[in-house]
């Protein structure tokens, strides 16, 4: 009897063994780093945790732009992960890339669990779906500007904590007197691009881009020398003349003017909740992003940042077994609302906003509701998103130009007559690649 039990506990190590053994890696490159790193680390760790099956590797390749870059150049090499997260910028490279790409909606279908757009925001699913409106990549870290400010620093200037500034007006005469009470900076933005010309633009209802923002062709063109960028350009500017604004960098570099406290307010993406929880040591609130009220149809909507998940082709099907499982993990109501409700990042499920919603934490969180709010509305085909060739490289041309404004090396019409220039060169070159 005794050499029985033996016997059957040493098969039961031996099929354990073997089925670990068995489970299928799943290979993962991130952006995330920080608080939101630890997020997407307890997020894989929970859906290992799930089943046995899949054994997802989360691994951390640097910012945006090094992660994408980085994607590429290993599927070129015969050796890409099997998911890379790529920032919304992104998307219209990689829609066109042609050969290297695993469509998500199309993966689940034919791995028998289809993942339904219609689950999804339709701000966030329309922004990842293709002409016929079925989903490419994934959606995940999706996120919207929004003005942080630091409701201390609003006391001790005689500002009222509970009322933000709205307007664009209101913003410059509050950093005036954060600098009178002693404040290093007024206020400062993250992702100046991102936040003042693309999202500026959907949020004042006017055409970034022609081509319905280049989702109605690849022959699109910048529309950024229009009189509302030149007017929001040289506000700014008079800001940064004045000392009420401070220009912090490009991407994310000014997060840290404002959560060491040298800034009273910034304009950053709603996912900075995280880190500013984590690292800013003073009591903070959350408001609608400001709009210049001369503009008529402002305020419309935001649009989406973030970055959401890529499949890249060639993997095995056992390998987009695991890839949808784990999408539908990531996706299901209580995930999503876990993961906007810890991080600032919208809720990307129609579920995970209604669970969050429902559980009071909005009531108990006031200003976290502000991104869901934003985005959802009608969107006009000014606001639906921007889906543009080589938007990174013009990114950087667009900041570049910034910095020459609010330095005051050149007038406001200037710099955005140039960036429309050059960056309408990229669009060029970029539908002369593609076809």
């Amino acid at each position: 009897m005794k050499n029985k039990v033996i016997a059957l506990s040493l098969a039961g190590l031996i099929a354990s063994i073997g089925s670990a053994h068995a489970a299928t890696e799943i290979v993962f490159w991130h952006s995330m780093e920080g608080a939101l790193g630890d997020r997407v680390n307890e997020l894989v760790q929970g859906f290992n945790e799930s089943q046995s099956d899949y054994t997802v590797k989360a691994i951390y390749k640097g910012a945006y732009g090094e992660s994408m870059n980085a994607g590429i150049a290993a599927f070129r090499a015969g050796n890409a992960p099997d998911i890379l997260q790529v920032f919304e910028v992104g998307t219209a490279t990689m829609m066109h890339a042609q050969g290297a790409i695993q469509p998500v909606q199309e993966m689940s279908e034919q791995a028998g669990d289809p993942i339904n757009p219609d689950d999804f925001l339709g701000a966030v699913a329309s922004y990842y779906s293709s002409s016929d409106g079925k989903l490419v990549s994934m959606p995940f870290n999706s996120s919207t500007p929004v003005l942080y400010y630091n409701k201390d620093a609003f006391r001790k200037a005689g500002l009222d904590p509970e009322n933000p500034p709205k307007t664009w007006k209101e913003v410059a005469e509050a950093g005036k007197k954060l600098r009178e009470s002693g404040m290093e900076c007024g206020y400062t933005t993250g992702w100046p691009s991102w936040v003042q010309m693309e999202t500026f633009a959907a949020w004042h209802n006017v055409p970034f881009a022609t081509k319905n923002n280049g989702f109605d062709g690849l022959d699109a063109r910048l529309s950024v020398d229009q009189p509302a960028f030149v007017k929001h350009f040289a506000f700014l500017a008079q800001m940064a003349k004045d000392g009420s604004f401070t220009y912090g960098g490009r991407g994310d570099a000014s997060n840290a003017l404002f959560t060491s406290g040298k800034c009273g307010m910034f304009t950053g993406s709603s996912g900075s909740r995280a880190n500013i929880i984590r690292t800013g040591e003073f009591e903070f609130g959350t408001a609608s992003l400001p709009y210049h009220d001369d503009i008529e149809g402002a305020p419309q909507n935001t649009i989406i940042g973030g970055a959401s998940l890529w499949v890249f082709a060639k993997k095995s099907p056992e390998v987009y077994k695991g890839v949808t499982k784990f999408f539908k993990y990531i996706s299901s109501p209580e995930m999503a609302a876990k993961w906007h409700q810890e991080t600032g990042y919208v809720p990307v499920t129609k579920a995970g906003h209604q669970v969050t919603r429902e559980s009071g934490f909005y009531e108990k969180n006031p200003g976290t509701e502000v991104a869901v709010l934003q985005l959802n509305a009608d969107t006009t085909e000014n606001s639906r998103g921007i889906r543009l060739g080589f938007l990174p490289q013009i990114r950087e041309i667009a900041e570049g130009e910034m910095e020459r404004i609010f330095a005051g090396e050149v007038d406001a019409e200037t710099g955005m007559k140039r960036i429309a220039e050059r960056g309408n060169e990229m669009l060029k070159r970029f539908e002369s690649s593609v076809k």
